[in-house]
């Protein structure tokens, strides 16, 4: 979930901004994992933040990074541009169709308004005596002993060396970069999983995962060069596209992609990028061409090795928990070679982009899954290929979009859509998607219900009304169908997912919302019976949800909120259900360099399938978005520090405490008793 209102809290500036950016991560972060790394999704804003993006001269690549404007408002503000000129004020966007004075107010923090072009040069003087330096470092630990650190005897040990963890409890973080303006990247990011060795027996090098990279951008005909990590984000996503992308959100219009090409690669998920070199190039006015390499090293699950050299032959899946703590998970880091060439052609006029797309993967050992059914369609072996095409157009107030793609087997995907802006007030988004059960792709993130881009068939349909000055209402519907089985659910299955949001801001202080979703699954009954067959039935989930955040003093805002969530299978009448409370205090005392965070909050859940995710505040660049389940209390607190310029430096400790446990966590993570603790403190040193 990108980054929380810590990351940009260096500039004072109207708490509508921390709240745009706290709801934006927050949309995005409630439909994905806890472990889930945001970094390389929102450093475009703390970019922006800092060197704020100029309206006069962006490009529609640039515009769309501001994660603020569609694709209607970036055409018209171009529009603008060619037709009247320059913008002489920011608040002259309120004359461009599709800008309004809440939009404005959001966009204040990370643009600017010059008249004439800044953009700098690439001199090797100057990108050394004017780029800045960030050096991050992080050390987060669980307070409290877990099992996997517990005393063991070496008997005990030696008949179950995975019983123990190798490693010290703390995870450590460490990441240095360098850039000029948004030309020149360079930087190294290292991480210690707690529980893996450090600079000793498995580690000796220190930092269990290690990334680094250059990257120039813009010089003369070159877009772009990357050498080292990086990411490649085409199309929509259904070809090729490396990195984390959001899902469904709350904003019904957030449906379509805008693959930005390459970009450096900052993150720590030790899966989902690319090593290698690549590199983007101006063909005449009307072409850009894109080629790419990657080598690297992968995880996975060794099915079969070489009897004499134990070289892998085979894997049964892709290891991507990033974990090297025991003797067993170390077996499976880089055991595998991934190889993957390709590249991207975009042509452009005005408002219509058309791409081609084709990757190639290759690896050292033959992907051979289990041999259960829903495997039957997915891909095996030591190769396969994707390519395909896709286009955007914006032709008044349309917007059409999509991409379609094949795989080595033949088999196709597509998903096609469109914005249609039938007034400044109300605009409706539309998707269809059919991926066909067996397409097969590794990189792939196309606007999908499962985690995967195959055996789905959908239809999108969402709409953004705002029919007063101070109320916005959002509401999508989706529903799918899977043709063919998928894990844990043995038949094929439809399903649909609802939301209605309605947001009052009646000031720039206060502004709430309400929000109800519904979504319909299918699952296994998971019967453990031999004699019965473990048939899947639909699962239904309700969300409640009100927030309410208000500005109470210019040094204070609160924020509230109460969450309900239930849960009931078909073949049940019992309905699963779940609350949460919890208040948010946010405090920035004027002309003091410090500010605090807290929240405390009460949770009350029948089970584990009535849990609630809420998104925490956390350190820049961190991400919390633990499950409240069970019954207990949350409480946290982040204090922000800033004791000279270029440094700042962040302490954050949260507690889960619970009423009807007695330990928490399982297995290797177990701790005795009914709180569980973890503290974090993270130290920014900018030069």
């Amino acid at each position: 979930m990108g980054c929380s209102s810590t990351v940009f809290a260096q500039v004072e500036d109207d708490p509508k901004n921390d709240n745009f950016l706290e709801r934006k991560i927050e949309n995005i972060a409630e439909n994905s994992s806890e472990d889930v790394d945001y970094t390389t999704l929102f450093e475009n804003l703390a970019y922006f933040r800092e060197h704020p993006l100029d309206l006069n001269f962006a490009d529609a690549d640039e515009l769309s990074q501001l994660l603020m404007l569609n694709d209607f408002q970036i055409a018209a503000l171009i529009r603008h541009r060619e037709k009247y000129g320059k913008l002489l004020s920011i608040y002259e966007l309120q004359s461009v169709e599709g800008f309004d004075l809440p939009l404005i107010y959001q966009m204040l923090p990370f643009v600017k308004v010059d008249r004439e072009l800044n953009r700098l040069n690439i001199n090797i003087k100057d990108v050394f005596r004017y780029g800045t330096n960030d050096v991050f470092m992080r050390l987060t630990q669980t307070l409290g002993e877990q099992k996997g650190f517990s005393p063991i005897s070496d008997a005990d040990l030696a008949a179950n060396p995975n019983a123990r963890y190798l490693g010290s409890p703390q995870r450590i973080f460490m990441r240095y970069r360098f850039k000029y303006s948004n030309r020149v990247s360079a930087g190294f990011t290292g991480e210690k999983d707690a529980g893996e060795e450090f600079f000793k027996g498995s580690q000796k090098q220190g930092f269990d995962f290690m990334s680094a990279h250059v990257s120039v951008q813009q010089i003369g005909k070159m877009r772009s060069l990357n050498i080292g990590d990086y990411q490649a984000h085409f199309g929509q996503g259904l070809t090729f596209w490396s990195g984390f992308a959001f899902g469904k959100t709350a904003d019904a219009l957030n449906v379509k992609r805008s693959g930005v090409g390459l970009k450096p690669y900052t993150s720590v998920n030790e899966n989902l990028f690319l090593r290698g070199i690549a590199s983007a190039w101006q063909i005449g006015k009307r072409f850009e061409i894109t080629g790419f390499y990657s080598d690297k090293k992968v995880n996975t699950n060794a099915s079969e090795a070489d009897s004499l050299s134990q070289d892998i032959l085979a894997f049964s899946n892709f290891n991507l928990s990033g974990f090297h703590r025991t003797p067993g998970e170390l077996q499976d880091k880089g055991n595998i070679r991934e190889q993957i060439a390709g590249g991207h052609i975009t042509y452009r006029k005005r408002n219509l982009n058309i791409g081609l797309t084709a990757a190639g993967y290759q690896y050292s050992a033959a992907m051979t899954r289990t041999d259960k059914p829903y495997n039957k369609f997915e891909f095996q072996g030591k190769s396969n290929y994707n390519i395909g095409i896709d286009y955007n157009w914006v032709y008044r107030n349309f917007n059409f979009f999509g991409e379609t793609a094949r795989s080595a087997n033949g088999a196709i995907a597509s998903t096609n859509g469109l914005l249609l802006a039938l007034d400044p007030r109300l605009t409706f988004s539309f998707l269809q998607r059919n991926f066909a059960r067996d397409y097969q792709v590794v990189y792939g993130a196309a606007i999908a219900e499962g985690s995967r881009n195959i055996n789905e068939r959908g239809t999108y349909i969402g709409m953004v009304m705002k029919p007063y000055r101070y109320v916005s209402v959002s509401a999508f519907y989706d529903r799918w169908k899977y043709p063919w089985l998928r894990y844990l659910v043995d038949a094929p299955s439809t399903g649909h997912d609802g939301l209605l949001q309605i947001n009052y801001t009646p000031s720039k202080t206060t502004d709430m919302y309400f929000r109800y979703r519904e979504r319909l699954r299918a699952k296994n009954t998971g019967s453990e019976d031999a004699l019965e067959i473990d048939y899947p039935v639909h699962t239904l989930q309700r969300q409640y949800r009100f927030d309410l955040s208000y500005k109470i003093s210019p040094t204070i805002r609160l924020r509230n909120r109460f969450e309900a969530m239930q849960y009931k299978r078909a073949d049940s009448e019992l309905w699963e259900q779940g609350f949460l409370v919890m208040q948010d205090i946010y405090y920035r005392p004027i002309g003091i360099p410090i500010a605090l965070t807290m929240r405390y909050a009460l949770f009350n859940t029948d089970s584990y399938n009535a849990r609630i995710y809420a998104y925490e505040n956390d350190v820049l660049y961190s991400f919390s978005i633990p499950a409240y389940s069970d019954k207990g209390s949350r409480f946290y607190c982040i204090l922000e520090y800033s004791p000279m310029r270029n440094v700042d430096i962040w302490l954050r400790f949260a507690q889960f405490y619970y009423l009807n446990k007695q330990s928490t966590g399982s297995g290797m993570s177990e701790i005795q008793g009914p709180a569980r603790s973890d503290f974090r403190v993270q130290v920014r040193v900018k030069f």
